[in-house]
C-alpha cells in the first residue's frame, strides 16, 4: 500500500491559500453550532463535537485524497451508533464516551482493512435510493428525538415511537418560553437558509441566545441550558472497555462503516467530479480511517465524509483541505478562549439547531424525482425510511444494504427479454418477448438481458420454450442474442445444455450471436459448445444471421 501525503492540498498556490483560508473561516462559523448539535445526537458531551473537527480534520487533510471531502461529526453515522449505546450506559457518561471511543477506533479499522483490501467498490452496493430513504428516515427519527427539548418535556425512552407519544402525553405541561424560543430558532434557520443560505445564522442563534442566558439568566427561569463545558485541547488516550463489550459493538460500528462508505464515496466523487478533479476512493478511505482513530484517541466519536458539510465548504468557497485546516485552527481558538461561555447555551437552541438539520436529512426533491421516475423504488425508500424509524437507525442500515442487494438480484433473476419481430420497411424491431411472435417465419431472435446463473436459469428456459411451442411457424432456428450475457456458472450451464439438447431432437439448430470471449470460454467448458457446435457460436449477431439466411436459401432451392 503506496502512500501520497497531502493530496488534498497540493497543488497550491498562494491566491488559492488566501482564499481558502478565508472559505475556511467562514465554514467554521457555519459549522461550529452543527457539530455542538452532533454531539447531541450522538449523546456525547458538547464539547466533544467540536474535537471531530480537530484532529480528525487535519488526519484526513494529511492522508486522503480529495479535495473537498469535510471529515467530521455526521447526524447518520452519531445516530447509528448512539441507538446502540444508549443501551449499554447512560447518555453522555464516562462510559457511554469509552464506548465511542471503542465505535470509532472499530470504524477505523474496518476502513483500514478495506482500504488494504481496495475495498472502496463496496460504495457501490448502497443505491442512492435506499440512501435517500435511509437518510430521511434518520431525519425523522433525530427531529422526534429533539421534541422533548424543544417543548421542555421530559422524554424518557430512546425509541422513535415512544419519544412522541410521551411528548403528545406531556403537551399540556410544555414549557412555553422554552418552546418559543425553539420555534424562533427554527424557523430563522430555516427561513434564512432559504433566502440567504451563505449567512451563518446558526451561529448567530447561538451567539445570540449564549449573550440572552447569561444576561437574563435562564436557567433560573426554568430554561435548561448545558452547563459547564471542558475548555482546552482533548488530551490523548485510548478508549478502554471490556472485550465482551467490545464484541457487541461490532455491528454498529459494521454499520457505521457501511455508512461511511456510502456517503464519503458520493460526496468526494460528485464533487470531483463538478471540478474535472481525479477520483481516489481508497486513498480517501485512508484518510477516514485515521480520521476516525484521530477521534477515539481525542475523547470524540465517530466521524464521516459529510456530503452536507461538504456542500457548505464548497458554497463558501474552499477548494482544497487548506479550508479543513483553517476551520481546525478556529475550533482550537474556541476550546482555548470561549468554551467557558457554551455552559450558558439553552438546550432548547442547540435542538432547535439539531432539529432543522433532521429536515435537511429529509430529501423532498429526491423522493418526488425518484417517485415520479420509478415508483417501485419509491416504495423501497420509504420502506427504508420507515424500518429507521420504526426498527432503529443501526437495523434500518443493515436492511437499506440487504434491500440495495436484493433489488439488483431481483433485476437479474427477471430481466428484460426481448426479440426482433417486423417492423416498418421490412425491417426488424426490438419488442419484449411475447409468446406467439416471431422474428420470421422459421425464425426467433432472442435476447436475454442479464448473465445466466443459477436463480435466473429457469426463467430463460421457460420463456424460450414458450417462444418456440407458441410460435405461429414450425421454429426452425433459434438465436440468442448474447450481448448482455458475460458469464455462465455451473448450475445455468447444465440447464442451457439440456435446453439445446431438447431443441435439436425437435429439429430445432440453436445458435448463440454476440458473445464475448469470456463466454464463449464459459460455453466451452461447460460442453455448450459440443453440443450446438462451435459453428453455432458467433461475434455478432449480422454473423449468425447471415449464416440463418444462407441456409434458408439452401432449404429454398431444394424445396424448388
Amino acid at each position: 500500500m503506496r502512500l501520497s501525503l497531502l493530496k488534498g492540498i497540493r497543488p497550491l498556490d498562494r491566491a488559492g491559500a488566501l482564499r481558502d483560508a478565508m472559505a475556511g473561516a467562514t465554514l467554521a462559523s457555519m459549522n461550529i453550532p452543527q457539530v455542538l448539535g452532533y454531539a447531541r445526537i450522538a449523546g456525547m458531551p458538547a464539547v466533544t463535537g467540536l474535537y471531530t473537527v480537530l484532529l480528525p480534520l487535519v488526519a484526513f487533510a494529511i492522508f486522503g485524497a480529495s479535495r473537498h471531502l469535510v471529515v467530521a461529526a455526521d447526524s447518520a453515522t452519531a445516530t447509528i451508533f448512539a441507538s446502540r449505546l444508549a443501551t449499554m450506559a447512560p447518555v453522555a457518561s464516562a462510559k457511554y464516551a469509552a464506548l465511542a471511543g471503542v465505535v470509532a477506533m472499530q470504524t477505523a479499522a474496518l476502513l483500514l482493512i478495506a482500504r488494504i483490501f481496495k475495498l472502496g467498490f463496496l460504495a457501490d452496493f448502497l443505491s442512492r435510493t435506499v440512501l435517500v430513504g435511509f437518510l430521511a428516515g434518520v431525519g425523522v427519527q433525530v427531529g422526534i428525538a429533539m421534541l422533548g427539548d424543544m417543548f421542555g418535556v421530559t422524554v424518557t425512552t430512546r425509541h422513535s415511537i415512544e419519544q412522541l407519544g410521551q411528548v403528545l402525553d406531556q403537551l399540556p405541561h410544555a414549557q412555553l418560553p422554552t418552546l418559543a424560543i425553539s420555534a424562533l430558532v427554527v424557523a430563522c434557520i430555516l427561513a434564512f437558509k432559504h433566502f440567504m443560505p451563505r449567512l451563518p445564522i446558526a451561529l448567530f442563534a447561538v451567539v445570540a441566545s449564549i449573550a440572552a442566558s447569561y444576561t437574563y439568566h435562564f436557567a433560573g427561569h426554568g430554561i435548561a441550558v448545558i452547563g459547564p463545558v471542558a475548555g482546552g485541547l482533548p488530551s490523548l488516550h485510548w478508549p478502554l472497555v471490556g472485550w465482551r463489550e467490545s464484541l457487541e459493538l461490532l455491528p454498529t460500528s459494521a454499520s457505521c462503516f457501511a455508512m461511511i462508505i456510502a456517503q464519503s464515496a458520493a460526496a468526494s466523487r460528485a464533487f470531483a467530479e463538478r471540478y474535472r478533479e481525479p477520483v481516489d476512493i481508497d486513498s480517501d478511505i485512508l484518510g477516514i480511517a485515521t480520521a476516525n482513530a484521530a477521534a477515539a484517541v481525542t475523547g470524540a466519536f465517530v466521524v464521516n465524509g459529510s456530503p452536507t458539510q461538504t456542500a457548505m465548504a464548497e458554497r463558501a468557497g474552499a477548494r482544497s483541505q487548506v479550508a479543513q485546516l483553517v476551520f481546525a485552527a478556529v475550533v482550537v481558538v474556541v476550546l482555548l478562549f470561549l468554551s467557558g461561555t457554551l455552559q450558558y447555551l439553552p438546550h432548547c437552541v442547540l435542538a432547535g439547531i439539531v432539529f432543522t438539520i433532521a429536515v435537511g436529512l429529509v430529501n423532498v426533491q429526491s423522493l418526488i424525482a425518484i417517485r415520479r421516475e420509478s415508483p417501485g423504488e419509491f416504495t423501497l425508500a420509504l420502506f427504508t425510511a420507515a424500518s429507521v424509524v420504526v426498527i432503529g437507525v443501526e437495523q434500518g442500515i443493515l436492511l437499506a444494504v440487504a434491500l440495495s442487494l436484493l433489488r439488483h438480484v431481483r433485476h437479474s433473476y427477471r430481466p428484460h427479454t426481448t426479440m426482433l419481430e417486423p417492423g416498418a420497411d421490412s425491417r426488424w424491431l426490438p419488442a419484449p418477448a411475447t409468446p406467439g411472435a416471431e422474428t420470421a417465419p422459421g425464425l426467433i431472435v432472442y435476447r436475454f438481458g442479464a448473465d445466466l446463473f443459477y436463480a435466473n436459469d429457469h426463467f430463460f428456459v421457460d420463456e424460450v420454450r414458450e417462444l418456440v411451442e407458441r410460435a405461429p411457424n414450425p421454429v426452425r432456428w433459434f438465436v440468442v442474442d448474447a450481448g448482455a450475457i458475460t458469464d455462465l456458472d455451473y448450475s445455468a450451464a447444465r440447464t442451457v445444455s439440456e435446453l439445446c439438447e431438447t431443441l435439436t431432437q425437435r429439429q430445432v439448430q440453436v445458435v448463440f450471436a454476440r458473445v464475448n470471449q469470456y463466454l464463449h470460454s464459459d460455453m466451452v467448458r461447460h460442453g455448450i459448445a459440443g453440443v450446438i457446435g462451435e459453428t453455432r457460436i458467433f461475434r455478432t449477431l449480422h454473423e449468425a444471421l447471415a449464416v440463418v439466411a444462407a441456409d434458408e436459401s439452401v432449404q429454398a432451392r431444394q424445396e424448388v
